[in-house]
C-alpha cells in the first residue's frame, strides 16, 4: 500500500521534480521510473469486482482530475461522480461503450464548464482541458489498484444529449466523457504502442 500511495504521490509531481533545486513535496527523482512504471502498464479495464470504493478514495480521483494542466488557468471542468446503481444503469443504457459501468461501483462523467470556456475560437480547449483531467484520474485510479476506462460522450451529440438529461446537466455543462471504474477483476495485459514511425525530430519526415 506504501508503494502506491508513494507512486500516486509522485504523478503530480514529476514535472517539478529537479535533482538540483529539491521542492518541498516534490517527487524526488528516483521516483521518475514508478511514475513511467505506471504510465507504461495502465490499461483499459471492464470487468470488475463487488467490492465499493471508499468517497475518501472518490475524492482523491477527483482531486487528480483537478491537478491536470488547463489553459489560462480556466478549469473549465465539473465532475460528476455516480454510485447511484440507477445512475449506473443509466449511464450503460446511453452509451454503447460504457454497458460495464452497470456492474461498476463507480462512474466519474468529465464535463466542460461553458461559463468557464475560453471565448472564440480558444473555447474548445476546454476538450484538451477535461481530457487532460480524464488521463490524470486514469492515472490515479491505476496507482490505486483500481481498473477503469475511458468511454466518449461529446462530440456523438446522441450519447452526451442522453447522459445530460440522465444527470440533468445544464445547457452550460457538455459531458465530455464517462470513465467507469472499479476494483479489476481482470488483468489485461498493456499494449506497447510505441512506434518509431509517428515520431519525427525538428520537422515532419515521412
Amino acid at each position: 500500500m506504501n508503494k502506491i500511495l508513494s507512486v500516486f504521490a509522485s504523478l503530480f509531481t514529476l514535472m517539478a521534480c529537479n535533482c538540483n533545486e529539491p521542492k518541498p513535496e516534490a517527487a524526488t527523482c528516483s521516483d521518475g521510473q514508478a511514475i513511467i512504471d505506471n504510465i507504461m502498464t495502465r490499461t483499459s479495464v471492464r470487468a470488475y469486482t463487488e467490492q465499493t470504493i471508499s468517497n475518501d478514495t472518490i475524492e482523491t480521483l477527483l482531486r487528480a482530475g483537478m491537478a491536470a494542466p488547463t489553459a489560462v488557468n480556466r478549469q473549465p471542468w465539473h465532475f460528476v461522480a455516480i454510485t447511484d446503481k440507477d445512475k449506473l444503469n443509466g449511464i450503460a443504457e446511453a452509451n454503447p461503450n460504457a454497458g460495464m459501468a452497470s456492474r461498476a461501483p463507480l462512474v466519474i462523467v468529465v464535463c466542460g464548464d461553458m461559463n468557464k470556456a475560453l471565448e472564440g475560437s480558444a473555447r474548445e480547449f476546454w476538450v484538451q482541458d477535461c481530457s487532460a483531467a480524464t488521463e490524470n484520474i486514469l492515472l490515479a485510479a491505476h496507482a490505486l489498484g483500481l481498473g477503469a476506462v475511458w468511454t466518449g460522450l461529446y462530440p456523438n451529440m446522441d450519447r452526451a444529449i442522453a447522459v445530460s438529461e440522465l444527470l440533468k446537466l445544464p445547457e452550460t455543462i457538455v459531458p465530455l466523457c464517462a470513465i467507469v471504474i472499479g476494483h479489476p477483476a481482470e488483468s489485461p495485459e498493456p499494449k506497447d504502442k510505441w512506434l518509431p514511425e509517428n515520431v519525427s525530430y525538428n520537422e515532419y519526415k515521412n
